[in-house]
């Protein structure tokens, strides 16, 4: 035996007491007297042999769980995966675990967005604040306050150096980024919860929309309210402007996207087939379209591909110029939250309520990959230009930073 005599001893007491506590009497009695013990050896209610059963089963499927996923490493590496000298940075995808689990906001992460330019990030909360946070070190900037009620998206101008905020408090924000970080406006016009809101490209202007059931351009140099877009029905969720910046996107819990034009200021297209609120919106870059239709559009061509998220657990890619869904993608087991781009659109980045990140290959139309990303509802997810980075947000207060490789 390769025991020691005092563990020995240990493992003859744990069974006297378990002969002991369920009756086996006789042999209780014989076994003290092969064992050499006596009844005050022994420490009635201890459950050792019993505890360390139990405690050796657990250790065993935490080995057995262990080994399944060393294999599955082991098998990835053989196949060319995850190891970034064998990939190119268009095959660079999220993998766990995350690089960095940021905490500070006291209530559900309701948007995460990066800087254009900085190594920094931007969070909002249903705690009414804005953080800005080192993505890299994990390290909270600064915070902003001055929204009294949820905020509920914030987004950057090109240049980076102003931001934007919307809340439930009914006001839009714009906020001075690198300098003072002082709030600059407070727009106001809304008559429900501002829930969306965008920089237009070209210009100097904001869009919003609202469950107030409409959209307000704003010209943040006067904070005025320039025009009103009407069409929805119900509460529009969110804006996104096209990467050209002559349309934009709005979905809505009446179960469509609604299509715009900026210049004409007009509704273009009513996008109708999913069977639940609308959630999420994403505009296809450039580099999506081979892979979502087979070719690269042709130069000068007026060619939208847009995709939609909705609580019908659906994602839907859409042509902008037929109103014709291209195909439709279906695997979360929750509603949709949010959709991003890997920048060289081989990939589509998906969020939902059932604690998922999911990776779309979309040659393939399939989720090549599933990450359990956090212990509740993930609300958020934003995809790096320029670096290696994914960041999501969740229910559960806490932001991630996920490293592709």
């Amino acid at each position: 035996m390769s025991s020691s005599e005092r563990q020995r001893e240990d493992i003859n007491r744990g069974i006297a007491e378990y002969l002991q506590m369920t009756g086996y009497t006789e042999t209780f009695s014989m076994f003290l007297k092969e064992a050499s013990l006596s009844e005050n050896d022994i420490k009635i209610g201890a459950g050792i042999l019993e505890k360390k059963w139990t405690t050796v089963l657990r250790l065993q499927r935490k080995v057995n769980d262990l080994e399944a996923k060393l294999a599955e490493v082991q098998s990835e590496i053989a196949h060319g995966a995850p190891t970034r000298d064998k990939r190119q940075a268009s095959d660079w995808i999220p993998r766990p675990p995350e690089t960095q689990k940021l905490i500070g906001h006291r209530l559900p992460i309701t948007r995460v967005i990066f800087h254009p330019l900085w190594s920094v990030m931007a969070s909002c909360s249903e705690d009414a604040t804005i953080r800005i946070w080192d993505y890299e070190s994990g390290q909270l900037e600064r915070s902003l306050k001055g929204h009294t009620d949820a905020v509920n998206d914030v987004a950057f101008d090109a240049a980076g150096k102003q931001l934007v905020s919307c809340s439930t408090d009914l006001t839009i924000k714009v906020w001075d980024f690198g300098q003072t970080y002082d709030c600059l406006k407070s727009l106001k016009g809304h008559e429900h919860t501002v829930s969306s809101v965008t920089f237009v490209p070209n210009g100097d202007f904001v869009l919003s929309a609202s469950r107030d059931h409409t959209i307000k351009m704003w010209d943040i140099s006067t904070g005025y309210s320039v025009f009103t877009f009407r069409g929805h029905n119900d509460w529009v969720r969110m804006v996104r402007v096209s990467p050209d910046g002559t349309l934009f996107a709005t979905a809505s819990n009446d179960q469509t996207c609604r299509i715009w034009s900026i210049s004409t200021k007009s509704e273009k297209l009513v996008l109708r087939d999913h069977e639940h609120a609308v959630e999420c919106i994403e505009w296809a870059p450039d580099t999506a379209y081979e892979h979502v239709i087979g070719k690269q559009p042709e130069i000068g061509s007026s060619t939208h591909i847009l995709f939609s998220g909705s609580r019908d657990r659906t994602i839907k890619a859409w042509n902008i110029s037929t109103g014709d869904v291209i195909f439709t993608l279906q695997a979360h087991e929750n509603w949709l939250r949010g959709l991003a781009f890997h920048p060289k659109g081989k990939f589509l980045i998906s969020v939902a309520d059932d604690k998922t990140l999911r990776i779309w290959e979309l040659a393939q139309q399939r989720c090549m990959k599933t990450i359990e990303a956090h212990d509740h509802f993930v609300s958020t997810v934003a995809f790096h230009q320029s670096a290696p980075y994914v960041i999501t947000g969740s229910v559960d207060l806490s932001c991630k930073v996920w490293e592709c490789r």
